[in-house]
């Protein structure tokens, strides 16, 4: 099969499933409640590394021979890893009451051989959607997990995942990815995963929840129609970014300013300004813009750390445009810091788990997927993603990035560290194409498009 787009072809040599390496027995995981809170979409996440040293010496052929070592070390890995990650060898499928559930059957992932006929630094690492979608990160089509090895032009190589979000959240595949890579050094395990489910149980009596859970969370029964998007309507797209630490540093300093002495973080002040950024486009007088911030609760529930499986909250605010516009930084920083804190304790966890069992066995969604009257999107904190340690063994990546085009109205941010390891960060943005013109339009200096010239140096 060969797919021709974006410039360069994908050719697939080898398509096949890789189980656990141990026997597993077949057994069904039910999904917690916070799980129940995802919608059925795929997460990708890819890495991109150049020629081994080791194979910098030969030609074509041999070149493809070390592809075909390094192909050999993933898939020995990976089976290894399946045996504490089973989870990621399953299927989801629904039950008696129509939710969701993890039939744990090692039924396998899809592992996929391909070739590029492009060069990493040619690859247009800010526009992933012509280079990356469906072409380096694979699409899924079985099961919860699938990988694709590529093999480049140059002799480097992509390794990609897609992964059910209703399986793991960022945190999760994080952990996976490094297991999988320790595994690939002999390592033993840093961290082992924990799946158990009763550590999310609701408490009872059941039902019992304060009220703000309602006003970020609504029953899918509740949500309004969805719109019919006109043709000539703005799309969605994808574009990623670096952001200079000497910036964010500025940035939140503004952010600070004014605070009673107390510090922003870097995340509120970088989420502050784009909030102020995307509702400058808003041009309805009594337009709003909305914004959600993801939060992990694994360091609220503090017995949970190595857990499997989704631990989020999605807190967000909604503010009028021209309110945004027109304050300073650090007054639309302050109103992220007031969202977040409903969001930053135990009994707010506590509280959201009891408000699933409520509604059970209909599913819930974060009200930020349709906050409506306006613009809206959700940023979610990627500086945990262990870039420098998915080393298979031939070195580190180059670039490692989310890439998440989720298919609904509200916009998707996902800020990183840089694969430098200066401060930096990557940024991947899904938003609609406007309001991408505008972020760089307006802040150019701050938003620079990704290129390999800025990887390599």
């Amino acid at each position: 099969m060969v797919g021709k787009k974006g410039g360069f072809e994908v050719q697939v040599k080898k398509e096949e499933v890789v189980a656990a390496a141990l026997p597993i027995q077949e057994h069904w995981l039910p999904q917690s409640n916070l799980d129940l809170l995802l919608p059925p979409v795929d997460v990708g996440v890819f890495f991109c590394y150049k020629k081994p040293a080791a194979a910098s010496g030969g030609g074509g052929d041999s070149s493809s021979s070390a592809f075909g070592l390094m192909v050999g070390v993933l898939k020995k890995a990976l089976a290894q890893a399946l045996v504490y990650y089973y989870a990621f060898s399953g299927e989801i499928v629904l039950n008696s009451g129509g939710e969701p559930e993890l039939l744990c059957n090692d039924r396998g992932v899809d592992f996929t051989e391909a070739f590029a006929d492009v060069r990493l630094e040619d690859i247009n690492f800010y526009n992933p959607d012509e280079s990356i979608e469906a072409k380096l990160v694979p699409k899924k089509k079985h099961g919860v997990l699938s990988v694709q090895a590529t093999e480049l032009l140059c002799g480097g190589a992509v390794v990609a995942c897609s992964f059910d979000h209703r399986v793991a959240d960022a945190y999760s595949a994080n952990m996976f990815l490094v297991s999988w890579a320790e595994m690939a050094q002999s390592k033993p395990l840093s961290l082992l995963p924990s799946l158990r489910r009763s550590i999310l149980s609701p408490r009872r009596p059941a039902g019992t929840y304060h009220p703000s859970i309602d006003e970020m969370y609504v029953p899918i029964s509740a949500l309004p129609p969805p719109k019919h998007r006109r043709p000539a309507a703005e799309h969605l797209i994808s574009r990623i970014y670096y952001v200079e630490s000497g910036q964010l540093n500025h940035l939140q300093s503004l952010a600070s300013d004014s605070c009673a002495g107390k510090k922003r973080t870097k995340l509120e002040a970088f989420s502050a300004f784009l909030w102020k950024i995307v509702a400058g486009r808003e041009t309805q007088p009594d337009g709003t813009c909305s914004m959600g911030i993801v939060v992990d609760g694994r360091t609220r529930l503090s017995t949970i750390d190595g857990y499997f499986g989704n631990v989020l909250s999605i807190p967000f605010g909604k503010k009028s445009a021209g309110e945004l516009r027109g304050k300073d930084l650090s007054w639309v920083a302050n109103a992220v810091h007031e969202f977040l804190e409903e969001a930053v304790s135990k009994e707010h966890f506590l509280d959201l788990i009891d408000w699933v069992e409520a509604h059970r066995p209909e599913p819930g969604l974060s009200r930020i997927y349709a906050a409506g009257g306006g613009p809206a999107f959700v940023v979610s904190s990627g500086q945990r993603f262990p870039v420098g340690k998915v080393d298979f063994g031939w070195g580190r990546p180059a670039l490692g990035s989310y890439h998440f085009p989720w298919g609904g109205d509200a916009g998707y941010v996902m800020p990183m560290p840089s694969p430098a390891g200066n401060g930096d960060w990557l940024v991947y943005m899904h938003l609609l194409e406007g309001q991408l013109e505008t972020v760089e339009a307006q802040a150019g200096h701050v938003f620079k498009p990704l290129t390999f010239e800025y990887l390599n140096h």
